[in-house]
């Protein structure tokens, strides 16, 4: 569903250009109803913005867009130690090194944490403080305005 919002918003998944409008096309992501999920109140819809330098990307600047839902349907339910399966669909976004953020991975925030506002309004409102949040940190306002060098989108097991 992602991978079609994207390029409806004409981005190819894997070669993201414009951060403004994967994030738009993420916002509009976070608002599809997804069955067989555990509800946001139970925090089995939520998201989670990101950004850093890490191993699996060899350290390179990165911005990631993650929507954790928790699959309800799967399993047995009966069982006293059923837990629902989390997963992961990420949209991550890496960007060549720049003086803009070189000390990225010294910030003392790394994401927004987790959110599990319920889809609609409420998601809305979570979503837009988020924006107005980023754009009071300069390192992550530049990186905002960069073209990413490379994406990938994906969909794994939250650990």
């Amino acid at each position: 569903m992602f991978a079609l919002i994207l390029r409806r918003h004409g981005l190819d998944p894997d070669a993201v250009d414009d951060v403004a409008r994967a994030w738009s096309a993420f916002q509009e992501f976070l608002q599809v109803q997804i069955d067989g999920i555990d509800p946001a109140e139970d925090d089995g819809d939520g998201f989670i913005v990101q950004w850093g330098r890490w191993s699996w990307n060899d350290d390179r600047p990165a911005l990631v867009f993650t929507r954790q839902f928790a699959v309800c349907d799967e399993g047995d339910q009966d069982d006293e130690f059923w837990q629902p399966q989390r997963w992961n669909v990420e949209l991550e976004l890496v960007f060549a090194d720049a003086p803009a953020w070189v000390d990225l991975g010294d910030m003392a925030w790394t994401s927004m944490g987790f959110d599990f506002d319920p889809i609609g309004h409420e998601r809305a409102t979570a979503l837009s403080q988020i924006a107005t949040f980023i754009e009071t940190l300069p390192q992550i306002s530049a990186m905002w305005r960069a073209i990413p060098v490379g994406s990938a989108l994906g969909l794994e097991r939250a650990d």
